[in-house]
């Protein structure tokens, strides 16, 4: 369902606008040098592609400040994460803390594998974002950072084709329209790369008017018009403006390797790409993301959160909150561009407007004015994944639109009934 950014957070733009081991071993206490050093084992995602540095200065400056408290990082990409996770905590490996997207708190913070934290400066946080990572009326997570999806674009390739640069106003018709003008396949040049996945999808679809659930709930709502409509979308651009799965789409790094080479002209994609491509030999900047009916943009947020099977949850806890609400933190993630942090003082945001590249970061913040979050329910992989492969399917054509919509609102109500 499209939704308008929550207050805290649209108060928030508008001020910067205006100015590994088992439970038993992996969390005991160990140190050569000192026996009462506590190490805290932290598994995340995040940095992954680009910001392990940056989470290390982090970890170093607690470290230093908390000479008492060691934290060892695991990190694994996205893509298998919350595989490894959903092993770990079945198993009870899991590390002392860890990072959960928004769309996964849900189904951890029900299984009661959480802990409640107590004692948190909620006056720190942004309270929307703060409130995102309660249950039961329980504070179980601390919001870690929060993004949002806007269309990048190779100026440079732009200019050659002589073609206007992409505007706030543009519709999926400017987008097509420029993706084919620019593809050129004899020089591996491709105009535009959106994959046909869960996360696109019910983005898309907000952007066709329509939303991902009924009202209540308890049944699917994409498998009407709206949904045809966002998933055809996506599934004609395999192909046409971008690549196709034999070609290595959706294969780890391939869209960012093809945007860095210089082969890209469009790309959706997250503002946490900004500090990985602060290196590029061409121009580029970013827009709002087109919108069919209606604009809609993805508005992502993290948080961390502190195993209840930890020996170690106070020190788990003052780690995350070094982690969430540091200035240490606040500069880190805006010198690198890597999210943003979830602060409530908005004074202490400023300077990432003043930052480039990209030169148009106020798109980061114009994108908040109208944002979909994803649909969340207990079986959150399970419906991703099964949106995913239907849509592949589509998209690879082994099966029609239609089919594959069809079959993924099965899927999809079967996890709900």
């Amino acid at each position: 369902m499209r939704r308008h950014i929550s207050i805290g957070v649209a108060a928030a733009a508008s001020a910067l606008v205006l100015a590994a081991c088992s439970q038993g071993s992996a969390t005991s206490s160990s140190s050569s040098d000192d026996e009462d050093e506590v190490t805290i084992h932290y598994m995340e995602f995040s940095s992954n592609g680009g910001n392990e540095e940056n989470l290390a200065a982090i970890v170093d400056a607690f470290e230093e400040e908390n000479p008492d408290i060691r934290v060892v990082v695991e990190t694994t990409p996205y893509d298998d994460y919350f595989t490894k996770l959903q092993t770990a905590v079945a198993g009870n490996t899991e590390a002392d803390a860890f990072e959960l997207n928004y769309e996964n708190f849900i189904t951890y913070a029900e299984s009661g594998a959480l802990a409640e934290l107590s004692g948190v400066n909620e006056g720190a946080y942004t309270p929307s974002l703060l409130e995102a990572f309660q249950y039961d009326g329980a504070q179980v997570g601390l919001p870690e950072s929060f993004s949002d999806v806007v269309l990048f674009y190779n100026k440079d390739l732009f200019a050659e084709a002589g073609l206007d640069e992409p505007t706030s106003d543009w519709t999926w018709e400017d987008e097509m329209a420029a993706a084919e003008a620019l593809t050129d396949t004899d020089e591996g040049v491709f105009g535009s790369y959106q994959p046909a996945t869960f996360h696109e999808f019910y983005k898309a679809l907000a952007q066709a008017g329509g939303q991902f659930l009924t009202d209540d709930g308890s049944a699917v709502a994409f498998d009407g018009p709206e949904g045809l409509e966002a998933a055809s979308w996506l599934v004609d651009k395999p192909g046409s403006v971008m690549p196709t799965e034999a070609e290595g789409a959706g294969t780890p790094d391939f869209d960012t390797d093809l945007f860095r080479d210089g082969k890209l002209a469009m790309w959706h994609t997250g503002i946490w790409m900004f500090g990985p491509l602060s290196d590029l030999p061409f121009e580029w900047d970013i827009v709002v993301e087109p919108g069919n009916v209606t604009q809609a943009s993805a508005m992502f947020t993290n948080g961390v959160v502190v195993s209840a099977g930890s020996d170690h949850p106070e020190e788990a806890q003052k780690w995350l909150e070094f982690l969430t609400s540091s200035d240490v933190m606040v500069d880190t993630r805006l010198e690198a561009g890597w999210e943003l942090p979830p602060i409530a003082d908005t004074d202490k945001l400023a300077p990432y407007l003043d930052q480039s590249p990209p030169a148009n970061r106020q798109a980061v913040f114009d994108a908040l004015e109208e944002t979909v979050l994803p649909p969340v329910i207990a079986s959150q992989q399970e419906m991703q994944d099964a949106v995913t492969e239907e849509l592949g399917e589509a998209a690879a054509g082994r099966k029609s639109v239609e089919d594959a919509v069809a079959d993924a609102a099965d899927r999809v109500n079967a996890l709900l009934n």
